[in-house]
């Protein structure tokens, strides 16, 4: 069982230089490894999550899909297999979460969001082309620094096709009902990219909007109910924007983009964009108008007694 880690300490060739994270299940330090004097990132799990073996396959996991991965947007799990206990270690990477970022500053410029996501694509494109879906895009688990890059972490909840050990099922009770899973996979369906791709386009909604398009609603809400238009809420949002951000939050995995490298494309040519006439779009004018009407009913009704009084006034006085 792993004991206690606090900065100061040692372990193995690594040195514990200060705490960056630390969640229910483990603690995130900076790290220098001590041979090479490169710094990285020691994931260490807490010594009662251990012994759970849900906990444990999901540790693997991510270590195993973090040693395959090669790509700038992706946080890659350094080879090392001399260890004296249970830890991880990665390539450091000076960024913080993204959702520490909306936690500060609530939302961010359309401008901004889209480089964030495009970089997000590009990653996502890579995960695609290697048969790896990520089942856990969230703001939490996507790093930005200041120049706008990215890494993604967190694969514990990740599959890759025809693995027999990663499998699609159960991801609720992996991952919780969270506003970023699919309304496929809350079906109970299985995910692929296009999943992830749903993730990311509730992750631009909130990044310009400052909140989730399903935000207070029931988890299955979302299989019935459309978001607010993003205009609504932010009228820097291009109608462009908005359509990509509908495409990538359709219902029907079939009617999203099929590959991130089409959304990425959209997002890096938002002038080529194509605005559709969208029922979303139609149902919350008519719901947006309903209340104008019934104020002018009421304002109506209001006036017909003073109509009344002064019309009696007049014939009084002729």
């Amino acid at each position: 069982m792993n004991p206690q880690v606090n900065p100061g300490d040692q372990l193995d060739h690594y040195r514990i230089d200060s705490l960056v994270a630390r969640s229910s299940t483990s603690s995130v330090f900076r790290g220098t490894d001590l041979r090479t004097n490169r710094q990285v990132a020691i994931k260490v799990p807490h010594p009662d999550v251990e012994g759970d073996p849900v906990f444990f396959n999901r540790f693997h996991r991510e270590e195993e899909i973090g040693k395959t991965v090669d790509h700038p947007g992706l946080l890659k799990v350094l080879p090392d297999e001399d260890h004296s206990q249970l830890y991880m270690v990665t390539d450091w990477f000076d960024g913080r979460p993204l959702r520490d970022i909306l936690l500060e500053e609530k939302k961010i410029s359309p401008e901004r969001a889209v480089l964030i996501a495009s970089a997000i694509c590009d990653a996502l494109a890579y995960l695609q082309s290697h048969g790896i879906v990520h089942r856990n895009l969230r703001p939490e688990n996507v790093l930005v620094d200041d120049q706008n890059r990215i890494k993604l972490i967190n694969f514990g909840s990740a599959a890759k096709t025809g693995s027999r050990r990663i499998t699609f099922t159960n991801l609720a009770q992996v991952v919780g009902m969270s506003e970023y899973i699919s309304p496929e996979e809350l079906n109970g369906k299985r995910g692929d990219g296009r999943s992830d791709i749903y993730a990311l386009g509730v992750i631009l909604y909130e990044m310009v909007t400052g909140q989730t398009p399903f935000h207070g609603t029931r988890p299955f809400d979302r299989v019935l109910k459309y978001p607010v238009p993003p205009r609504d809420i932010e009228p820097a949002v291009s109608p462009q924007l908005q359509e990509v951000i509908y495409r990538a939050l359709e219902r029907e995995p079939k009617n999203r983009y099929g590959h991130a490298h089409d959304l990425a494309m959209d997002l890096n040519h938002l002038d080529r964009v194509g605005v559709a006439e969208r029922p979303e779009i139609k149902e919350w004018q008519q719901l947006r108008s309903q209340p104008s009407k019934r104020v002018l009913l009421y304002v109506l009704i209001g006036l017909i007694p003073i109509a009344i009084f002064g019309l009696l006034i007049y014939l009084a006085k002729h």
